[in-house]
Parts: C-alpha cells; structure tokens; sequence
C-alpha cells in the first residue's frame, strides 16, 4: 500500500499490515500523535487495510487561546 507521510512529507510503500494499530507500530509512529485517512475518510486503529489502500498519515496538531 501507498502511505503519504506529513511533516516532512514523503511517500512510502508497505506491505503486510491488516489494520492501522499494525501499519503504525511497523512505521513506528505513536498511535494518539497522527491522523490516519483513507479516501477523505478518518480510520479508527482497528480499521482493516488492504494493499491496494492509498492511505494519508497526519500530525494531530493542537492549539489553544490565550
């Protein structure tokens, strides 16, 4: 599968993994710290994949007022 990876931006390609929770821990990537979307569709961790998925991982970024 396709994985688009933000800040820095690059694009891996991963074979193997059946859900988000096993793609993470192999890209080693903290599981609460990034988004994980799938054709503009935010996944949940135990959200199944498959090989031909094109997937896009983001930082969560947060902010607050003053």
């Amino acid at each position: 599968m396709k994985v688009k990876l933000r800040n820095p931006d690059r694009v891996v390609d991963v074979s193997g993994p059946s859900d988000v929770v096993s793609l993470l821990r192999r890209l080693e990537i903290v599981p609460e710290a990034v988004l994980v979307i799938r054709d503009h569709t935010l996944l949940t961790r135990d959200e199944a994949l498959s090989q031909e998925d094109e997937l896009e991982i983001r930082p969560v970024l947060s902010g607050g007022s003053r």
